[in-house]
């Protein structure tokens, strides 16, 4: 199974790393599909924005909700996850080298969100790095069966990591 993780410690940072992944993924002409999350900080002090970019230049949709100021629950906006699920589900039939999940969060761990989609791709042959955060480890864990390679969060070993799980498709074709 061509299926790894990444944690980082600091909040976003994982986001930064993949990415940067991306990027340079696909600088060196490899198709990229998935999602890389951006936050941008709001003028009111409140929780940043997070929006996710769907790979390879499809759109930026805003994941989280508004919710007011005195909210203490969870503001992903969970139409707007699922409408990146679907897009990135329609891309990874039409070429793809990597699927790149911005994170295994709690609809994943609950059987909804990209889990599907991380299923589809591995079954195609597809290598899959996902980000995922200490609360959702143990559902990730669960998901892969303990068979996810962790990699460090640098984005030079994810790079390695990837270029040798397609090394195999890359010397067939």
């Amino acid at each position: 199974m061509k299926l790894a993780y990444t944690m980082a410690p600091g909040r976003g940072d994982t986001d930064l790393i993949l990415h940067k992944l991306a990027s340079d993924l696909a600088e060196r002409g490899l198709r990229c599909r998935g999602t890389v999350q951006i936050n941008s900080e709001r003028a009111d002090s409140g929780p940043c924005d997070m929006d996710v970019k769907v790979l390879p230049d499809g759109p930026a949709l805003r994941i989280s909700q508004d919710l007011g100021p005195s909210a203490r629950g969870c503001r992903l906006d969970p139409a707007a996850l699922e409408t990146a699920v679907g897009l990135v589900a329609a891309s990874i039939t039409d070429g793809a080298d990597v699927l790149i999940v911005n994170k295994f969060g709690k609809h994943e761990a609950e059987g909804r969100g990209f889990r599907a989609v991380i299923a589809e791709a591995l079954a195609l042959g597809m290598p899959v790095i996902v980000g995922v955060n200490g609360l959702n480890l143990a559902g990730f864990e669960e998901f892969t069966s303990g068979l996810a390679t962790r990699l460090p969060p640098d984005c030079e070993a994810l790079a390695a990591w990837v270029s040798q799980a397609i090394a195999p498709a890359i010397e067939a074709a």
